[in-house]
């Protein structure tokens, strides 16, 4: 293992590996309990997706280990999963599952040309920082909208005659008036969501690791207590072993993508992985002194963005939705990880949990709620990398994580954003209004990708 993962030149040792990895496995294991219950209201089955998630994250993550010796944990991204459920269940019946999960099959395609060809760095590059860490913030936004309403603490109200409101364009368009309002408290349910929030708030507060984990099993055991969880009636027929003749494995339908023309779908998905991804790797390989040697950082980080493409087509082959690198790596290099064995060890994990489903199958909506809640907390902290003092920037952020939450959809922020940034860069730069070293820059790709965003909503107004 010394010669393997070169421990001594990293500076560690074998026990330190496998605490950092156990470390990982218990900040991140919520996903095998969360992404089932997100999934699973688009018709695919609990198992299939607790089958999927598990074997998806412990694959790839040992992959990850192995091939690349890097301590990143990888499974099913949490915004991604929600963005699949939703364009699901938006589209009327025109988009199943099956047409989702080849969505989600071909971006990973994408994924693995653009960072063959490198064409991933460049786009990386084109975006400007604030509207990268906008599009993390406004998936934050959106997940807790998800979990709000799956919980039913927020509840949307359509009313078909409206007396009390004035009209006004909302009204004449849609016909309709939508009003958010807060749920009842008197539903156990809501009462539950709101136990979960604080019980995983105070633990974080406590900063035991793995407080969304705990958090959560300890909403099911007051849930069990209050009678919202029947153990006996949920386990009946339930199988410790896993049956990997429920999985759903290459469940595509090419032909449905081809009609239901899901290019903005495809091209969501990619974009917003990379910069998820780019982000996560990064961060963790200079939290775990990887970047020190500029080139050698450089060339490891090149390296798990391959594993993180691959697995992206790789967890569609499965039957789950995008699979991307973790940033509660960052907590097991915390710990002292800094080799691949930290990722093969929590890798092994995942694949242990395959013998857990029963147990997993007991945890109720209410606490992944909670959970979502909570993730959309640490995805907002995004926003403080924003540049709010510079217009240019502030307001295409803006659009971007407002509209992705108030429209449910992420693609409608990455949109507004872009083509905000390079309408008000232009102005600025025409004006003389830019910045100080030469105005703002606007990369050749910002511009392609505002024109094809452009040309998608004409389209699309022009189908009505």
């Amino acid at each position: 293992m010394d010669r393997f993962f070169r421990l001594k030149e990293h500076g560690t040792n074998v026990r330190t590996e496998i605490m950092a990895g156990l470390t990982t496995f218990m900040t991140m294991a919520y996903i095998l309990a969360l992404n089932p219950n997100v999934l699973s209201v688009t018709g695919l089955s609990w198992t299939s997706i607790f089958l999927a998630t598990a074997l998806a994250a412990g694959i790839f993550t040992v992959a990850m280990g192995i091939f690349v010796n890097f301590p990143v944990a990888l499974a099913p991204g949490m915004g991604l999963n929600a963005y699949f459920a939703t364009t699901v269940l938006t589209s009327n019946g025109t988009i199943s599952p099956e047409i989702a999960l080849t969505a989600v099959f071909i971006s990973g395609l994408i994924f693995i040309v653009l960072t063959v060809t490198k064409v991933r760095q460049m786009l990386l590059t084109a975006v400007p920082e604030s509207l990268k860490h906008a599009i993390t913030a406004g998936i934050g936004l959106f997940i807790t909208i998800i979990g709000l309403k799956n919980s039913g603490l927020l509840t949307v109200a359509v009313e078909n005659s409206v007396t009390e409101i004035p009209k006004g364009i909302f009204t004449d368009v849609l016909g309709f008036e939508t009003v958010i309002h807060m749920g009842s408290l008197e539903d156990n349910a809501v009462v539950l969501t709101i136990v979960g929030i604080f019980l995983i708030a105070i633990l974080m507060v406590m900063r035991v690791p793995g407080a969304i984990l705990w958090g959560i099993i300890g909403t099911t055991i007051i849930a069990i207590i209050m009678g919202e969880v029947n153990v006996k009636e949920t386990l009946s027929g339930q199988t410790w072993a896993p049956d990997f003749g429920q999985l759903n494995f290459w469940n595509f339908d090419f032909n449905g993508v081809m009609e239901a023309g899901l290019i903005s779908v495809v091209l969501t998905f990619t974009f917003v992985e990379m910069f998820d991804t780019f982000g996560t790797l990064v961060g963790t390989a200079s939290r775990a002194g990887l970047m020190k040697n500029e080139e050698e950082g450089k060339k490891r980080v090149g390296k798990a963005m391959l594993v993180d493409a691959v697995a992206v087509g790789g967890g569609a082959m499965l039957g789950t939705s995008t699979i991307t690198a973790y940033v509660e790596s960052s907590a097991g290099v915390a710990q002292g990880g800094r080799t691949g064995l930290t990722s093969v060890t929590t890798g092994i994990c995942f694949l242990l949990a395959l013998f857990l489903s029963p147990l997993v199958a007991l945890v109720p909506g209410s606490a992944t709620a909670a959970a979502l809640v909570i993730v959309g907390v640490l995805m907002m902290s995004s926003v403080k990398h924003i540049d709010f003092n510079d217009m240019v920037y502030a307001i295409p952020s803006f659009l971007t994580l407002a509209l992705m939450p108030f429209t449910y959809n992420i693609a409608n922020g990455i949109s507004f954003g872009i083509v905000s940034y390079v309408l008000l860069a232009v102005i600025a730069n025409v004006t003389k209004k830019g910045e100080q070293n030469g105005g703002y820059k606007v990369h050749p790709l910002m511009w392609i990708l505002a024109i094809l965003i452009i040309l998608r909503y004409v389209y699309i107004g022009s189908q009505g």
